[in-house]
């Protein structure tokens, strides 16, 4: 298996690579935006706009990212003192929580997308749409409900698969 990656494998490399890539393009958006401004008076038109719809593009890319390695900022007093059996009941009850959560927020966030199309908001310089950028922070939320789900059915099923903090501690049935 060390040679072959699962075509899952292979999805969950994509998108952790398009969730670096939006903070790339934050950080270039942001840098650029304050040298312009700092050594020649001038500005990029849209660029605050465009700073702010890439950074929730960004947000919701980064939660697939980090949903599914198990990356996120949790609190382990508990599960450091529960017993192995245990630590996999608390692993897989939070990742279903967290999957009902993220999946109504998808629901919502589509929502916004629509009315966003729907009320044609534009930016303020070069009055471009808006949607396609809510458009693009929903795919990263479509991302994030796979991965965690298949974050749940790994640790259900294979957890030798999963490839996080907790890995080396699940317990191999």
């Amino acid at each position: 298996m060390e040679g072959k990656r699962s075509f899952a494998d292979r999805v969950i490399h994509v998108i952790e690579w398009l969730a670096a890539s939006f903070v790339g393009i934050v950080a270039a958006d942001i840098f650029i935006s304050v040298a312009l401004r700092k050594f020649f008076n001038t500005s990029i038109p849209d660029s605050y706009d465009a700073g702010r719809l890439l950074l929730g593009v960004l947000i919701f890319w980064g939660i697939a990212a980090t949903s599914y390695r198990g990356g996120h900022i949790t609190v382990d007093l508990l599960w450091s003192a529960a017993g192995p059996r245990m630590k996999r009941f608390i692993d897989v009850f939070a990742t279903l929580v967290l999957l009902f959560v993220v999946s109504v927020q998808t629901v919502m966030l589509f929502d916004k997308v629509v009315q966003t199309y729907r009320d044609n908001v534009l930016t303020f310089d070069l009055n471009l749409p808006t949607w396609p950028m809510f458009a693009l922070a929903w795919l990263g939320d479509i991302c994030a409900v796979i991965l965690i789900a298949l974050r749940a059915w790994r640790l259900v099923f294979h957890p030798e698969l999963l490839h996080d903090a907790h890995h080396d501690q699940l317990p191999q049935e």
